[in-house]
């Protein structure tokens, strides 16, 4: 007998897939970090304030994920480049990306700062565009991968007092419905998920809350949009929109006159306050 065959051998596990979340501190981003975590992913997690990323990392390493932190604002255009050569370096593979971050800026827009809409679009659409460029080719390479883009149901029309913020959303519904396409049949998968207004610091942070938006009957907690987009983009889906009333209005609107959708978004949009911009960024 040999008895060097009973020595113990080092066991090989496999390695759990990881999962970058952007503005993963609160919201949205957190509630879908929780549920990867959950479903066995490592998480690499993006935002701009460092405490609450920490808070974040500890709650969910008790959910037996390992959680790597980096403190990125996506307002800076060289954030996409430092993440990824971060990860590089880390011999990290993302196999879910989730581009959740999001600025919003509220008024009129003759009014409101030019430097913030153009965060907004670099936050909104430059960032999602970068970093889903930066790591697409490793997921088709490997063939098998998950993007996430979170639009919203501002993707479907104009947004008059948020011009800008409907645009880039619209933006990344045609993005991420066009990539859907050219991946088919690659292992990877691109899903945009579109909520309406949901509870989140967003709305907070400009003041939103007594718009007739967020006073109304298809306002969603931040849990809700988050299983919904999750189980979404583990069925395949392209389009998500959580909640029956928000998908009944997404679509109407294609049976609607432009104008007369406008005008009534303008009207759902109006408070005291509109005179002045405001602006709000997902952490």
């Amino acid at each position: 007998m040999n008895y060097t065959d009973s020595v113990d051998r080092e066991i090989s596990f496999p390695k759990r897939p990881v999962a970058l979340v952007t503005g993963a501190s609160s919201g949205i981003g957190l509630e879908l970090a929780r549920l990867l975590a959950r479903g066995g992913h490592d998480l690499v997690l993006t935002a701009r304030r460092r405490q609450r990323l920490e808070a974040a990392a500890e709650e969910l390493r008790g959910l037996g994920a390992e959680v790597t932190l980096l403190v990125k604002d996506l307002a800076e255009p060289e954030a996409a480049i430092e993440i990824a050569a971060e990860l590089r370096s880390r011999s990290l593979d993302v196999e879910v990306l989730v581009n959740n971050a999001g600025l919003g800026v509220f008024g009129p827009f003759a009014s409101t700062p030019l430097e913030k809409e153009l965060e907004m679009i670099q936050v909104n659409a430059i960032a999602v565009t970068h970093l889903t460029k930066l790591f697409l080719p490793g997921m088709l390479a490997r063939r098998r991968g998950r993007i996430l883009n979170v639009a919203s149901t501002a993707a479907f029309q104009p947004g008059p007092l948020m011009a800008v913020y409907y645009a880039t959303k619209a933006y990344v519904l045609s993005f991420s419905e066009a990539l859907a396409n050219e991946t088919s049949g690659t292992g990877v998968t691109v899903t945009a998920l579109c909520p309406g207004p949901t509870v989140t610091e967003f709305q907070k942070r400009a003041n939103l809350e007594q718009t007739r938006l967020f006073r109304g009957p298809l306002v969603m907690d931040a849990a809700t949009v988050a299983r919904a987009g999750y189980r979404g983009m583990n069925r395949k889906r392209r389009i998500v929109i959580p909640g029956l009333g928000n998908n009944v209005l997404a679509q109407s609107i294609r049976f609607t006159p432009r104008r007369l959708v406008t005008a009534i978004t303008r009207w759902i949009q109006e408070t005291r306050g509109t005179r002045s911009g405001r602006s709000a960024q997902l952490p």
